[in-house]
């Protein structure tokens, strides 16, 4: 119970990697507010937590940032940590993404975060407080398919070198995870186009994937979660500015 007594902020966490870390903060003794657009699962998710409850935003939207993190403030009395999840990226060819496609990359997964963590950090600073941006590997290793995401992603590490550096003056911690191939929806949906194509089962298909990607296997959301916990416990407390890939072994650059 490493967090215990102590708030979180967790946004993308109606599914996938941001329910997974609500999950484990709640597991070590933090009050979650859960925030996402999806209201009726975000309900369900977080009335089966201890101490925790929902607030439904879109956080590309102008104020929602500000509406979550005083929600947070409002319910707990303050706000102790901070974890963007939210903002998955369209993957596709260069030239059929157009600019609302790069418009809605950008709008929620960076400005959501941007938003969150302005409105978060006099929180925070109160309190020695601390943030993780979940960004992804693909802003370290450009792909032609993804090219809306990787600089979305390459974004939100400098976003978090740039806090951490602040953060050293007024006392926030500031980190970020990427993660690599994970068993989320989206990665399950490539399984079984693979599974139908190769005439494959289903575990033979992500194994298949697994390897054209140069992995063992792919990870889960719990590990991310695993790692953030970390990140966002008393063992980190000498981590400012990191961003750890957490990926199998995918990206093989210094």
């Amino acid at each position: 119970m490493t967090l215990s007594g102590q708030s979180a902020l967790v946004s993308g966490a109606s599914r996938g990697i941001g329910l997974a870390i609500a999950r484990r903060l709640a597991a070590e003794g933090a009050r979650v507010l859960l925030v996402a657009r999806s209201a009726e699962a975000l309900q369900a998710e977080a009335a089966a937590l201890p101490g925790c409850a929902a607030f439904a935003a879109d956080l590309a939207g102008a104020g929602a940032a500000e509406a979550a993190v005083a929600e947070a403030v409002k319910r707990f009395g303050g706000l102790d940590l901070l974890v963007h999840s939210a903002g998955a990226t369209p993957r596709g060819d260069f030239l059929s993404l157009d600019d609302h496609a790069w418009q809605q990359g950008f709008a929620l997964k960076l400005f959501g975060g941007v938003g969150l963590c302005r409105a978060a950090w006099p929180h925070l600073q109160k309190v020695s407080g601390k943030i993780v941006l979940i960004a992804g590997v693909g802003g370290r290793v450009a792909s032609a398919d993804f090219t809306v995401g990787g600089a979305v992603n390459a974004a939100m590490a400098n976003l978090t070198k740039a806090l951490a550096d602040r953060g050293v003056r007024d006392g926030v911690r500031v980190n970020a995870i990427n993660p690599g191939s994970i068993r989320t929806d989206r990665l399950t949906a490539r399984i079984a186009t693979v599974q139908q194509e190769q005439g494959l089962d289903a575990e033979a298909a992500a194994a298949a994937l697994a390897a054209s990607t140069g992995v063992a296997r792919f990870g889960t959301p719990e590990e991310i979660a695993a790692a953030t916990a970390f990140l966002l416990g008393p063992e980190a407390s000498y981590i400012q500015g990191s961003v750890l890939d957490v990926d199998g072994g995918w990206v093989r650059a210094v």
